[in-house]
């Protein structure tokens, strides 16, 4: 079966599907089987905009609904210009995390879609009060369109599409590797904890990093080590399994790898961003949390509040992380 990705994704996304250490489930979640019979194809392309961000803490408010607001006003023709793709390359399937033009276009191609994610874009964008009201109509009006919407945990949204939605477990990358072999290999000394930063592709502005340097008794690797595809030595959930603690914004991708390999998480805020309040209020439940100021955080001031995060208990609940296959077998289903 061929796949085919329509996405603004750097193409190592892609390209670190199989062959790799840890692509058993994703191969499942591709209908791949057990080897490559599954070719990847990446074409780059603009689904829909999201949000606009000056870093992984701030974001323009303004400027991410003019965009939203500018791209949906011609989502038909937006739709029927996919759904011509679509026809031509004989899709059997459209899969959509969560962007409102994959629904309406397949919908315009008569091919199945399903929606995937932990929150709708009509309910980001609700949240702020300047959001247009065609805006929220219009993208909600394409999310009705999906045949099967997969929620995940920690979720907001979904209006109107409960008759549709099935709720998955965490889709989650549990490391295989010993973390004494990574941090070994890392140089992380065995009587220090190891602190793992983790503000993806954005970064921060106006961080202090010479002030790592008086943090005693902590090892700091940063999420910029090169870990991208199977020439590299560890994937990036073997670095947070390794890790006693990640230092990140609240993030469902970052959230539910620290839940499945059992790591504390430092976080702060991230700006005005509905999800973060879900987040910070759901993730207590399943992973060891602590919230630090964004003044202490590019400070460099993190001892107290890593030396409480590591004091506290354990989390109550542990939750099943095994979304990834569940939505494959889900998937599958509906092509066979």
């Amino acid at each position: 079966m061929a796949v085919t990705v329509k996405s603004s994704v750097p193409e190592y996304v892609v390209s670190s599907f199989p062959p790799s250490r840890n692509a058993s489930a994703d191969r499942r979640s591709l209908g791949a089987g057990g080897g490559r019979t599954s070719p990847i194809a990446l074409i780059p392309f603009e689904a829909d905009t999201g949000m606009v961000q000056y870093d992984s803490l701030s974001l323009d408010e303004a400027e991410s609904l003019r965009r939203a607001t500018a791209f949906h006003a011609d989502l038909p023709q937006k739709a029927a210009v996919e759904a011509r793709f679509l026809k031509e390359h004989g899709a059997d399937l459209v899969l959509g995390d969560i962007p409102p033009l994959a629904f309406a276009a397949a919908a315009a191609a008569d091919v199945p879609s399903v929606a995937l994610g932990n929150f709708t874009w009509d309910w980001i964008y609700a949240g702020y009060a300047d959001a247009p009201a065609g805006l929220i109509r219009t993208i909600r009006e394409a999310y009705a369109h999906a045949s099967l919407v997969l929620r995940l945990p920690m979720s907001g949204g979904f209006d109107g599409l409960e008759s549709k939605t099935r709720d998955l477990p965490f889709v989650a990358r549990a490391s295989p590797q010993d973390p004494r072999d990574v941090r070994r290999a890392l140089g992380v000394p065995d009587d220090r904890p190891m602190v793992l930063t983790s503000f993806g592709a954005y970064g921060l502005r106006n961080f202090d990093t010479a002030s790592l340097e008086r943090l005693r008794g902590y090892t700091v690797i940063t999420d910029e080590l090169p870990n991208r595809g199977p020439e590299q030595p560890f994937d990036y959930q073997d670095l947070v399994r390794a890790a006693d603690v990640v230092v990140t914004k609240p993030g469902y991708g970052i959230i539910s790898e620290c839940i499945a390999n059992r790591t504390a998480i430092l976080y702060t805020s991230r700006g005005h961003f509905p999800e973060y309040d879900v987040l910070v209020r759901e993730m207590p439940k399943y992973v060891r949390a602590q919230y630090i100021e964004q003044e202490d955080l590019l400070a460099g001031r993190w001892a107290p509040s890593l030396e409480r995060l590591l004091a506290s208990p354990p989390p109550p609940i542990t939750p099943a992380i095994n979304g990834a296959e569940v939505a494959a077998e889900i998937i599958s289903n509906i092509l066979h």
